[in-house]
């Protein structure tokens, strides 16, 4: 895993950067085994929903997309519009279980593409980089690892194959215990790393947040010995230690607040709104289960974007545009 990369500061001054990242794929049960058959991509259909937001908003998201996305013309189509318009960017994001060649065993542990052999995460990439060449006439530099599944050989497969921004690493979270890396060391602010240090990676914005400061991540780890007695929650209730992530899934407009202020008063000017567009249509996932859900889904979006650009003077931007802004400044 990347380590000891020294952060990305900016000035003081510098106007908090926003950046919309959607996990753009196939219909799945997130907590089974893979299906490499499970390839619906209906979610798709739903899609205007949030690109209209963000068309109010002057915000150009960026999807990552997997390949039962690029391979599918439900999947695509609505996105080849929104690209032709210059209303986004697009990524790579590989899910291996559905994405060919199928080479490795179907399990957890292989849902996370860092895991696999090399040169058959490279394959399954290459595939996917190609396919979306094919549908959109550019070939992506952008990548987001499925499921996070970013580890030791991950920026040797973006050189190869030319990508040089990597959205993967989701700070303070753990997923040792499925079988995916760990980011707990990992902070929020962007990084140079590869062989060059040539690759930008953008963190999504996740921190703990509470008077606990530099205890938050042992006492939030204690607290894992305590779930019975609901230890999370009572820490987040009296303001110890909470772990928010800018997220509308999972998380209220309350607690997106409290996190951008907390990280912005630490210095970081550099903020990632994430999601994924199955949250889209009631029951695809555990965020959204009827069409209230939906509503108060969307109206997350305008309360923080009304926050961030009204009250802490944001500004809208993209992983490409960060990056020319970083090697600029």
């Amino acid at each position: 895993m990347i380590k000891n990369h020294p952060k990305i500061k900016f000035p003081a001054e510098t106007k908090p950067q926003l950046i919309v990242v959607i996990d753009t794929e196939e219909e799945f049960d997130w907590d089974a085994k893979p299906d490499k058959d499970a390839n619906a991509v209906t979610a798709m259909e739903k899609i205007h929903l949030v690109q209209d937001i963000f068309n109010q908003y002057n915000i150009q998201p960026c999807y990552v997309i997997d390949y039962p996305i690029a391979s599918q013309a439900t999947g695509y189509d609505p996105l080849l519009q929104f690209h032709k318009n210059n209303q986004c960017e697009i990524g790579a994001h590989l899910h291996p279980w559905v994405n060919p060649p199928f080479g490795e065993e179907l399990s957890r542990k292989n849902m996370y593409p860092h895991n696999l052999d090399y040169q058959l995460q490279l394959l399954k990439l290459k595939v996917l980089k190609e396919k979306i060449k094919e549908i959109f006439n550019f070939s992506p530099h952008i990548y987001k690892a499925g499921r996070s599944g970013f580890g030791n050989t991950s920026y040797k497969l973006m050189e190869e194959l030319g990508f040089n921004i990597d959205l993967s690493i989701c700070p303070r979270y753990n997923y040792t215990p499925d079988g995916g890396p760990d980011f707990r060391a990992f902070s929020t602010d962007p990084f140079w790393f590869g062989s060059q240090n040539q690759l930008l990676e953008i963190p999504l914005s996740g921190s703990f947040v509470g008077i606990a400061g530099n205890l938050s991540s042992p006492i939030y780890k204690f607290s894992d010995h305590f779930d019975f007695l609901k230890a999370k929650s009572m820490l987040s209730h009296l303001s110890i230690v909470d772990r928010l992530v800018l997220s509308p899934e999972g998380f209220t407009s309350k607690e997106h607040i409290k996190l951008t202020h907390s990280l912005y008063n630490k210095g970081v000017r550099t903020f990632t709104w994430n999601f994924h567009n199955t949250t889209l249509l009631p029951g695809m996932n555990s965020y959204t289960q009827s069409k209230q859900d939906i509503v108060d889904f969307l109206d997350k979006f305008y309360r923080f974007f009304d926050f961030f650009f009204d009250k802490m003077g944001g500004q809208a931007t993209t992983p490409s545009q960060l990056k020319q802004k970083i090697q600029n400044k």
